[in-house]
């Protein structure tokens, strides 16, 4: 059985609420799960301290029986001190789509365009 330190989302409709679980991976993202660890709440700010709770010592015991955290959660065990997470970083996605690039040259063409006609 595939374990997995995951979010649950919990609140209403356009106020998010997350708990942190340990869930089997085949059960579904709100259902089933084995024992609730902490919770995070987005709206909060992010100095806020109540925005990220955890139960440490249980975390430690369900990482020690092989529970993988997920993206999202393992960022949280990192600003724990529980866990180390890698820095990823994709250049490639910051670049402007292929049509944004054409509008951005034809822009820069009109505008020396402008300038030598003004000169």
């Amino acid at each position: 059985m595939s374990l997995k330190i995951r979010l649950a989302r919990g609140g209403s409709k356009k106020r998010p609420y997350y708990h942190i679980v340990v869930a089997d991976a085949r059960s579904p993202r709100d259902g089933r799960f084995l024992e609730k660890l902490g919770s995070w709440n987005p709206m909060l700010g992010k100095d806020s301290e109540k925005r990220v709770e955890l139960d440490i010592e249980r975390v430690k015991e369900w990482l020690a029986k092989g529970a993988q955290p997920t993206d999202r959660v393992l960022r949280f065990l990192d600003q724990a001190g529980l866990a180390k997470r890698d820095a990823r970083s994709n250049p490639e996605k910051a670049k402007p789509g292929k049509k944004a690039q054409e509008r951005a040259a034809e822009k820069a063409q009109k505008a020396a365009d402008a300038a030598e006609a003004a000169a």
